[in-house]
């Protein structure tokens, strides 16, 4: 399984192994990545809330030339 998500990450299973650990810190695009593929939010993996439900997206007007 560390094979396959540290080929999801682009990283390898060593350094996958490492964030597990707690020797290394991910990067936001690894969390934001992890977050997608489990379908829940960046707070749930890092244990901020308990809810596995991602947030819902909104639509900011004006952001953007939206």
């Amino acid at each position: 399984m560390q094979n396959d998500i540290a080929k999801l990450l682009k990283t390898t299973q060593n350094q996958y192994s490492r964030y597990e650990t707690g020797l290394r810190y991910m990067t936001i695009y690894h969390l934001e990545t992890l977050a997608k593929f489990y379908n829940t939010s960046i707070d749930y993996i890092v244990g901020l809330t308990n809810t596995k439900d991602p947030y819902p997206r909104k639509k900011i007007k004006g952001l953007l030339g939206n």
